[in-house]
């Protein structure tokens, strides 16, 4: 059931039942959505649970009828619904709700009602029994020649209006008004006529050889749908079955012979009415066929009735001997009549009508010559059906011209698939079955025919269906797992991916953040993406990436938001939090290329089925995040050889200059350890166990499943589906910016570099090398210098506390670091998330950390115990 099916069906017993206020509708239907669990029904399951209801009603027998009448009608669900209605009668608390609301429920439809009192006028004169007949047949002509003419037009054209809905450029063709208009022409009988006059004898007068003789001509003509003198026929309201009015003066014993043998005439009356109506071009071509086959099987019949004819005409067919040719068909007209009504009121097409009739075929079990009818009405009903099955099952083609078939097709754009972010092709290009195998080679205009194509003919055996169908889709699935794999490479276009997207080209991206280093420290609208683009492929050429064959699909994408908002998004979606979030008012800080850099990378058809644009966005997620995690490590790092170089002077207070030389060092250390955690525990390992999976792929569904559970495995182990997780990650990587930030202004400050390399003669002058002498005078001017300089940082230092803000760095990174520490220790506790304690292990390898995690986790299991 789909998540709007739940939502719609919530809502409406909400609705039914009259409840306000509360919890609302979303409570409940989170908790339907989180303990749903499939159900298959069982004859035996169903079969128990209505007995169940039945000893619970205080009305068994019209509950009973009632569930006897639906399941006539083919109702889906019907079972499930009785199991869950057994259930519901067995709980006793259940109940009680039910019942104060029923109660209150009348007692709210009580007070809003109004009585209405109605005034019966009152008659001059009283109706005999005769006008008061009369009176009824014309109201019942009336009724059923207006009636039902007109709801079954309005029926042909709603099927109409849905197919031409569904199919605008293939209308449904219709027949002209005339075959409606015409009743003589259905062979059923014309009610509305009147008759000729009234018989001069009364038919009881007669003596009783003549009555016989007269009652068997009329008969004769009632069973092929024609009126007779003493027997007329009463007329139908919707689908009601047939009824008859004899002469009341009739003779008794003849009387009730002619009872039995009229329901005969009422079973020719349902079928061919049955067969007239489905045969237009709107009830689709399972209909049609079965009621072909019907139309062969009324042949024999009234071949038969010809024949009784003529013996009546040689005088040698008696009341009797009419009664004993008549019983073989009977048995058969019963069941053709019943299959009728039951297509009828369920207002079957397609596969409904097969459901219904396999279902017939098989609970005839036992009685061989209904099975045999059965068997024969259903293989024969099943041919159109079954041949566009043999289409789809082994060339991948749907020609279902009356929607009859179990798969949908829908009108897709397999070009867009790199627009949308989500699996929609190969999930809705056909709906049901997922399989596309064989379409899609008419798709990438190859033709593909199934070796093993048989033609599929309906039998009682499901498992010859089930052999059939798995190996035309075994045949499929390997062929197009051949193609993806082999002619269209895809586990060459996914290595390639990884190497820029999960950074497997170490080379390659020191070059390239050496090229583009200054161009992505600019804000993102002032870079030029041509520029970009034009560094990008430098890089490519100058590194091991340039024998990469598919490099050229790398391309270079600037996107709205940060990684971390990105992904805070992301996991806000179908959450309390997602409108406050996409309702939040942008940031005012400008993104830097950096925070806005991301890959991009072109796929086309048909590898775009797998590597769409849901799984590109998450390769560009993981992507953005160790990008972000290498930026950081090269800001330390240039912090690292800042601090070398002003290490040669003496500074007189020291101190706080180690203390920063130190949180530098931890900071490098967590950052490192971090990328090393998700490069070389998560996506390595995660990613040999996708390759060997691949390899022992069966089918594309199997390679979508493999290739989904390798990036949510990724995402899930780099800590980026845990919006908790993320935000303590990305703190610690903002004070690690904001430090190493603190410490380049620093350094700057100093001008060490442009006061050295001004003062420096070391490589000479255009007249030569420096002499003696002017090499010990640079040396005292060197020394002088340095001197000053180092007083001069001093008093910098002092004067804006610097000791004090590295102070305040080394208290919130320890604070935070140890916050996320805390938080994977819970995690892979309760989680079961053992591959994050990894980190754990890496950044305490010493027990640094040690005593104090053990410290707040037994604070945190007081306050939980309290």
């Amino acid at each position: 059931m789909s998540e709007f099916r739940i939502h719609h069906d919530v809502n409406e017993l909400l609705s039914l039942l009259h409840v306000r206020g509360g919890d609302g509708a979303e409570v409940f239907i989170d908790l339907l959505q989180k303990n749903r669990t499939p159900y298959i029904t069982t004859t035996v399951s169903a079969h128990s649970a209505k007995v169940k209801i039945a000893e619970y009603s205080k009305t068994p027998e019209d509950f009973l009828r009632k569930y006897d009448e639906l399941k006539s009608k083919n109702v889906r669900n019907l079972d499930p619904l009785v199991y869950l209605l057994s259930k519901l009668s067995e709980d006793k608390e259940m109940l009680q709700c039910l019942q104060q609301n029923a109660k209150e429920r009348s007692e709210a439809s009580a007070n809003a009602t109004t009585s209405t009192t109605f005034a019966i006028p009152p008659t001059s004169t009283k109706m005999s029994m005769q006008e008061l007949e009369e009176l009824r047949k014309k109201l019942g002509n009336v009724t059923a020649s207006s009636n039902v003419p007109q709801s079954a037009e309005v029926t042909r054209k709603m099927l109409r209006d849905r197919h031409n809905k569904k199919n605008p450029t293939q209308p449904n063709p219709v027949f002209p008004n005339w075959v409606y208009d015409r009743p003589a022409l259905i062979g059923d009988f014309i009610t509305g006529a009147t008759a000729a006059g009234d018989p001069e004898v009364a038919i009881g007068t007669m003596p009783l050889p003549a009555q016989e003789q007269a009652l068997v001509d009329d008969l004769l003509f009632v069973l092929v749908g024609v009126d007779g003198r003493d027997i007329t026929a009463q007329p139908v309201l919707g689908r009601q079955n047939r009824s008859f009015i004899v002469d009341p003066t009739l003779d008794m014993s003849i009387k009730e012979l002619v009872n039995r043998i009229l329901p005969v005439a009422s079973y020719y009356s349902t079928i061919t009415r049955f067969t007239e109506e489905k045969s237009s071009f709107e009830y689709g071509q399972v209909n049609h066929a079965l009621t072909a086959a019907m139309r062969t099987l009324m042949k024999e019949y009234l071949i038969l009735v010809t024949q009784l004819e003529h013996l009546h005409r040689q005088g040698m067919l008696s009341l009797q001997k009419l009664w004993f040719y008549i019983q073989p068909t009977m048995r058969t007209m019963e069941i053709l009549a019943s299959i009728a009504s039951s297509v009828d009121k369920g207002d079957c097409m397609g596969g409904s009508t097969l459901s219904l009739l396999h279902d017939r075929t098989f609970n005839y079990t036992g009685d061989s010559q209904a099975q045999e009818l059965c068997l024969y009405l259903t293989k024969a009903a099943s041919v159109p059906y079954f041949e566009i099955l043999e289409k789809w099952i082994y060339r991948g083609i749907i020609k279902d011209p009356y929607s009859e078939f179990m798969v949908e097709e829908h009108e897709l754009q397999k070009e867009k698939i790199q627009e949308d972010y989500n699996d929609k092709y190969w999930d809705q290009r056909y709906t049901i079955v997922h399989c596309l195998s064989l379409f899609f080679f008419s798709e990438c205009g190859r033709d593909v025919t199934c070796p093993d194509a048989k033609e599929v003919l309906y039998t009682l055996k499901e498992r010859a269906y089930v052999e059939q169908i798995e190996k035309s889709y075994y045949y499929a699935s390997k062929v197009l797992l051949d193609f993806l794999m082999e002619e269209k490479e895809l586990v060459a276009r996914l290595r390639s991916i990884k190497h820029y997207f999960l950074m497997d080209k170490g080379d390659f991206f020191v070059h390239f953040m050496d090229l583009t280093e200054e161009e992505l420290k600019k804000p993102v609208d002032d870079i030029v993406p041509p520029r970009l683009e034009a560094l990008l492929e430098l890089a490519l050429r100058m590194s091991t990436a340039n024998t990469d064959p598919f490099k050229d699909d790398l391309k270079i994408d600037l996107m709205p938001h940060d990684v971390i908002t990105q992904l805070l998004r992301v996991l806000a979606i179908e959450t309390k939090q997602e409108k406050a979030i996409i309702n939040a008012d942008p940031t005012e800080v400008a993104l830097s290329g950096l925070e806005a850099f991301s890959f991009d990378y072109i796929v086309k058809w048909p590898l775009s089925l797998i590597i769409n644009r849901k799984a590109l966005t998450r390769y560009q997620m993981l992507f953005r995040h160790i990008f972000y995690c290498k930026h950081v490590e090269r800001l330390l790092c240039n912090v690292w050889i800042s601090n070398k170089t002003a290490k040669q002077y003496a500074l007189h207070r020291a101190k706080w200059f180690a203390t920063a030389f130190a949180l530098r060092q931890r900071m490098l250390n967590f950052v490192q350890n971090i990328q090393y955690y998700m490069m070389f525990e998560v996506m390595e390992p995660t990613w040999h166990i996708m390759e060997k999976n691949l390899k022992s792929a069966s089918n594309i569904d199997d390679v979508l499943c493999h290739h989904t559970s390798f990036l949510d495995n990724c995402l899930k182990d780099c800590m980026l589906t845990n919006p908790e997780l993320l935000k303590i990650f990305s703190k610690l990587m903002s004070v690690c910016v904001m430090f190493t930030n603190c410490m380049q202004r620093f350094t700057q400050s100093m001008k060490l570099d442009r006061e050295m390399n001004r003062l420096s003669l070391e490589h000479g002058t255009m007249e030569g090398p420096p002499t003696q002498s002017e090499r010990t005078e640079e040396q005292e001017k060197k020394r002088l210098t340095s001197k000053f300089l180092a007083e001069h940082v001093d008093a910098l230092q002092s004067d804006a506390c610097f000791e004090a803000t590295v102070s305040k760095f080394d208290s919130n990174f320890s604070t935070l670091l140890l916050d996320l520490l805390d938080k994977l220790s819970v995690y892979s506790t309760n989680d079961c998330e053992h591959s994050m304690i990894n980190i754990i292990y890496r950044l305490d390898f010493n027990g640094f950390y040690t005593e104090r995690l053990e410290r707040m986790a037994i604070e945190r299991s007081q306050k939980a115990a309290a």
